[in-house]
């Protein structure tokens, strides 16, 4: 079974502490959201499991080996890192994009195989971007262009999927459509690590969420409670319902001071 292990992780810049002494482990068939205020690290924290970042000092292990050990190509034929914020220069059709997420399997030469097409349609079909599938990627809306990423990331079907914000400039439907996603592939064994800044959709899909203050591990839980968001942003929070109709209310700080 697929462990992604981070061993007393810190990273450094300019003087400062981004990621300070963090430990945790994550297993294969998990959904682990993280969460934090902006500047807390979480960026910086994924792209060190992704081993796309090496740390200062500490250590991240996948099974029984260092990611440091791990040639780039075998990293990235069990492993998909969404950026937050991606981008793309050419203007590759929407289907040619999400192909771009097979690289590791691929041949050196020559060009897509036919063997490939049912994996694309798949994952098009999983973002509901099936009808742009033949339309140019930097002539989608924001919104699109994040889908299609979402696909390229998961068209290789990885043993663990790490994606940065993947529902920031959603719409409300294609945000839980995507938390729903990425859920369903925690469930099919996959390891699955969002960092994520809605409370609320994380606590109904992921199966766990850790929190970042401060580049520190500030609490690792299945369950938020008001105490851990006060104490992450500052903020009084009300608990709406329970289980997965559970939500959040967000208060002002100048509002709980009156609380």
């Amino acid at each position: 079974m697929t462990l992604l292990a981070a061993e007393h992780v810190t990273v450094s810049r300019g003087g400062r502490a981004i990621l300070r002494d963090v430990s945790l482990q994550a297993h294969a068939g998990e959904f682990v959201a993280v969460l934090g205020p902006n500047g807390a690290g979480k960026s910086t924290l994924l792209s060190v499991l992704a081993g796309l970042l090496k740390p200062d000092s500490g250590q991240v292990m996948l099974d029984a080996k260092r990611l440091s050990q791990l040639s780039a190509l075998q990293l990235a034929r069990r492993r998909a890192y969404l950026p937050q914020n991606p981008r793309l220069e050419w203007p590759l059709s929407v289907g040619r994009l999400v192909a771009l997420g097979l690289t590791p399997r691929l041949p050196a030469t020559g060009g897509l195989p036919e063997g490939f097409e049912p994996a694309i349609s798949r994952a098009l079909e999983r973002c509901d971007l099936a009808t742009r599938r033949d339309q140019v990627a930097t002539t989608l809306s924001g919104g699109e262009f994040a889908r299609a990423m979402l696909a390229r990331a998961i068209v290789n079907e990885p043993q663990i999927l790490i994606v940065d914000e993947p529902i920031t400039g959603l719409d409300p439907a294609h945000a839980m459509d995507c938390m729903q996603l990425l859920k369903d592939f925690a469930r099919g064994n996959t390891l699955v690590i969002a960092a994520v800044h809605d409370l609320t959709l994380a606590a109904r899909y992921a199966h766990r969420m850790i929190v970042v203050v401060d580049g520190a591990v500030a609490g690792d839980t299945d369950s938020l409670t008001e105490e851990l968001i006060h104490r992450a942003f500052g903020v009084r929070a009300l608990t709406v319902g329970a289980g997965e109709s559970r939500s959040f209310t967000l208060l002002s700080t100048r509002e709980k001071s009156s609380l």
